[in-house]
């Protein structure tokens, strides 16, 4: 399940992340990578540890958790801290690829199982050509590139790559959360029935149906989830 997040960041915070990254000691990308990602990463990464990093990581994550739509789709237990990287000139591109099934933070030393990973789009996609997210599936391939403060959230499982970036920067936040509900189609169960109690509630206020059908999804929450 592919879901589309619109407006994570505000126009402010947006400018904000953007002033930091401008100055930001970008390394090679591949400090995060693993065994096979390493052969076909080819951008340039925030490293962790900066104040830059710091202070954007900071700023994307108070935003994550004041977003409902975010909270409804990935039910999130852990969070991996942000992490920030650039395309352009010959650093431009990343190969076909699956995320490490478990992270570990170098800051806190946390391990994260990765059930979903997010990319959170930082540059106008006007601003540079190539860079789309392609994600493979079931259904095919998905080519993805949001407006600036969007997100994407997907599968962590997921082959993956980013299209070369052949004018401009592109620029991203991207990290993997561990679910509160590990199964892909219970989430995507759970999703479905917030949403739909959401539209409920919109058109019929808080109806008995729409009270019974609330209680449906907490126990079904309450039966699933793992906190």
């Amino acid at each position: 399940m592919l879901i589309e997040i619109p407006e994570v960041l505000s126009q402010a915070e947006l400018q904000t992340v953007r002033e930091l990254l401008a100055d930001a000691p970008w390394a090679d990308g591949r400090i995060t990578a693993g065994t096979q990602s390493a052969l076909v990463k080819n951008n340039w990464q925030l490293p962790e540890q900066t104040e830059q990093s710091h202070a954007a990581r900071a700023i994307v994550l108070d935003a994550l958790n004041r977003n409902p739509l975010f909270l409804s789709a990935a039910l999130p237990k852990k969070i991996f801290p942000p992490l920030f990287n650039r395309y352009a000139g010959e650093q431009n591109t990343f190969g076909n690829h699956i995320d490490n099934a478990i992270r570990q933070c170098q800051i806190s030393g946390q391990r994260v199982r990765t059930d979903l990973s997010a990319t959170l789009f930082l540059a106008d996609p006007d601003s540079y050509e190539g860079g789309e997210l392609v994600i493979e599936d079931t259904y095919g391939e998905h080519a993805v590139k949001l407006a600036a403060g969007d997100m994407l959230l997907y599968p962590g499982s997921s082959l993956h790559r980013v299209e070369p970036v052949t004018r401009g920067a592109r620029l991203a936040s991207f990290f993997w959360l561990e679910s509160m509900v590990r199964e892909t189609e219970r989430r995507r169960l759970l999703f479905e029935m917030d949403m739909a109690i959401l539209q409920l509630r919109n058109t019929q206020g808080d109806s008995a149906p729409t009270v019974n059908l609330t209680g449906c999804y907490h126990n079904l929450l309450r039966m699933w989830a793992d906190v």
